[in-house]
């Protein structure tokens, strides 16, 4: 028998993998079905169907402050995480709420000299990631071995680079994503309909162009807390062979 008032969600408890990659997707579903709504978004997240404390909270707050977060499973344990648009120091707190919401744990890159000495250690607690950008290339590399290494690695990167305008994308997320051979997850933080978006994925073609373009389709209608501060989705153009210029990470 299924239960009724507030427990009866604890029907459909699932192994803790099964909670981790897959719960929030499933438990929208069951409210669908049990409370008989067709128009019920599967992927809108609810504090009730959450399984943690800290889930439930982050996700209350990001509510209070008028946000919602949409979240579809993830394809695996390891991939890219792309967020856009960055154009506010608000788009920090907005997406760290709605990470600590989804409770799955995301790493961030960092320059090397900040992981020096004892604050290296809470840098890689926070999920941080030292990259040389002396040697973009061979970074590049270290990181697609590690992540592949790993039993769990996403990581997320602002491919803006910078909260001002800038004409084009850094590519190191293409690049990283292709070396990896691993997904990318597009990421929309939403000012317009303020909902936070994870639910986009994308398996990269290596034909640029094509995978811009899709890119793009996904983040079609979102708009920026600073319109005019987003840059356009597309990657910087290469150095021609005599421009002694090195291709942006």
């Amino acid at each position: 028998m299924i239960p009724t008032g507030p427990q009866r969600f604890q029907f459909f408890r699932l192994s803790p993998f099964r909670q981790r990659y897959k719960m929030p997707g499933l438990l929208a579903r069951a409210q669908r079905i049990l409370l008989g709504n067709e128009n019920m978004d599967d992927y809108l997240m609810r504090p009730a169907a959450l399984p943690t404390w800290g889930q439930r909270t982050a996700l209350r707050l990001l509510n209070a402050l008028g946000w919602s977060l949409r979240f579809k499973s993830l394809p695996g344990p390891h991939g890219i995480v792309v967020v856009y648009p960055h154009t506010s120091n608000w788009d920090f707190p907005i997406g760290l709420l709605a990470k600590w919401a989804v409770g799955l744990h995301f790493r961030w890159l960092a320059k090397d000299s900040l992981f020096r000495g004892p604050m290296g250690v809470l840098m890689r607690y926070w999920g941080g990631v030292a990259v040389d950008r002396s040697a973009p290339q061979g970074a590049i590399v270290r990181l697609a071995q590690t992540m592949r290494a790993a039993p769990w690695f996403w990581l997320a990167i602002t491919p803006e680079g910078t909260r001002g305008y800038r004409p084009h994308w850094k590519s190191g997320f293409y690049r990283i994503a292709l070396a990896a051979d691993v997904p990318v997850l597009l990421v929309a933080l939403d000012y317009g309909k303020k909902v936070v978006d994870v639910t986009h994925t994308l398996t990269l073609t290596g034909d640029e162009a094509a995978d811009m373009a899709a890119v793009a389709q996904a983040y079609d209608g979102v708009r920026a807390l600073y319109p005019q501060e987003a840059a356009p989705i597309r990657l910087a153009e290469p150095p021609t062979p005599n421009d002694g210029t090195r291709k942006e990470a």
